[in-house]
């Protein structure tokens, strides 16, 4: 089958996304939208992360896939069509469409280039799949009813990123999957959570010694620099990766290591030592806890599977 290209269903409004941004380093409690993460470095620095043995996520999802294949496949079906939200690189759903042998593939990112790529790499190993992609930040919502047809879909959303929404944002964004299914029986979600458990553990993932995640974490701030013209020196600040019991959160700061004062859209904004700029949230889920989520959610049928120190857990619902 040929290749779909790419729909452009993006709606920036940079001048609002600047605001955004601006306000919120302005803010007494300073933040950076994690999407900022994510230009080219950012990308990369991402990719070298999910290699850190120290990072247990990507490895553990992945061994879980290759544990149950057979039974998820069983679980999703074959022959439809297979969304997969973030895609990137599309390598994590490339491992399954040998097995769901999908009539359409349709990889979901907000960054153009990196689907164009990734889709001109796999149109020769899958000339039997429609391949197209979806140029969206689905974060800010997701409608994708005009890019469906009528067969079943199955939404394909990995690595836990669900964790980056709060609860009440993780509720709503599954209903709007959900919404997807109403006319196209047999259709499902499959998505990897990843699971409270010893804090040392998750701090460790998220501050690895080498100091890849601080170099990620560190490197936003060239991004902002780009973006709106402030001056920060992503030197002067030092990477912080800790664990909210209360809320089961995992959280990223950057936290200033002298003073400073830091010209952001024509205003300075001065920093004291120990200040910090909240960067991401990861919420982390008892698996009881994300099924009961699922079924606020609509979703009436669930199936989870978990690696045996229960350090990740992979759900197919329906």
């Amino acid at each position: 089958m040929p290749m779909a290209g790419i729909v452009k269903r993006l709606h920036r409004d940079p001048a609002r996304e600047r605001r955004a941004l601006v306000a919120g380093l302005l803010a007494d409690a300073a933040s950076i939208p994690p999407k900022y993460f994510y230009d080219r470095l950012g990308c990369a620095l991402y990719g070298a992360i999910c290699e850190l043995p120290e990072y247990y996520p990507t490895r553990t999802e992945r061994a879980i896939f290759s544990q149950h294949r057979e039974a998820i496949a069983a679980a999703v079906g074959t022959g439809g069509q297979f969304v997969d939200l973030g895609a990137g690189d599309c390598c994590k759903a490339e491992s399954w469409l040998p097995y769901l042998m999908p009539a359409r593939y349709l990889a979901v990112d907000i960054a153009e280039d990196a689907l164009a790529r990734s889709l001109a790499r796999l149109a020769p190993e899958f000339p039997e799949v429609e391949l197209g992609g979806i140029l969206v930040d689905f974060t800010d919502g997701l409608d994708l009813e005009a890019d469906l047809d009528g067969r079943p879909v199955t939404f394909f959303n990995p690595g836990s990123s669900i964790g980056n929404f709060t609860p009440d944002e993780a509720r709503a964004f599954l209903a709007r999957i959900r919404t997807h299914f109403a006319s196209r029986p047999g259709s499902g979600l499959l998505i990897g959570v990843d699971t409270r458990k010893d804090v040392a553990r998750l701090v460790k993932a998220y501050a690895d010694p080498t100091g890849v995640t601080a170099a990620f974490n560190r490197n936003v701030l060239n991004h902002v620099n780009r973006v709106i013209g402030s001056d920060f020196q992503p030197e002067a600040w030092g990477h912080v990766g800790l664990y909210d019991t209360d809320i089961g959160r995992i959280e990223m700061h950057l936290q200033a290591t002298w003073p400073q004062d830091v010209t952001i859209d024509g205003v300075v904004r001065h920093f004291e030592t120990g200040e910090r700029i909240h960067t991401e949230n990861s919420y982390k889920y008892a698996p009881g806890d994300f099924d009961a989520l699922l079924r606020d959610a609509g979703f009436t049928r669930t199936t989870r599977w978990l690696d045996d120190a229960q350090a990740f857990s992979v759900f197919h619902a329906a």
